[in-house]
């Protein structure tokens, strides 16, 4: 079977770490994830500046690990990021940040590649929201 899966919900929230072992299961499974989509304060998981505490669970840095060593495409919606300051170096020089917080295997775009996962995948499974 093949999912799309969007986060909504940020790092913290247990439906970001439901998530992350979700799309973990179901490659264990043998499905096909298409892509994952973050979207809204799941944009968050996908920043290089978020900083956990010592004695909590660095969903970000999983979520980034995890996309990495699949090599799965991974869209944080652009409108979303930039509302909540999570930007890439293009974005960053373009509104004349000083640092950007959003790097490989990240990438920026719009809400249509959510969209299109939906339409490719089998299912489309949502997490977190409000």
């Amino acid at each position: 079977m093949k999912f799309a899966i969007a986060l909504f919900s940020a790092p913290h929230a247990p439906s970001s770490r439901r998530a992350l072992r979700f799309a973990q299961a179901a490659l264990d499974a043998g499905h096909e994830i298409v892509r994952l989509f973050f979207y809204q304060d799941g944009v968050h998981s996908a920043s290089s500046s978020v900083i956990c505490a010592q004695d909590e669970l660095d969903l970000p840095s999983e979520w980034r690990q995890f996309v990495r060593e699949q090599r799965l495409d991974a869209v944080v919606c652009i409108a979303a990021a930039l509302r909540r300051g999570v930007l890439n170096a293009e974005e960053a020089r373009r509104y004349g940040r000083s640092a950007a917080s959003l790097e490989a295997p990240w990438e920026l775009s719009g809400l249509g590649q959510l969209h299109e996962a939906a339409q490719t995948a089998d299912r489309l499974v949502c997490f977190g929201g409000p």
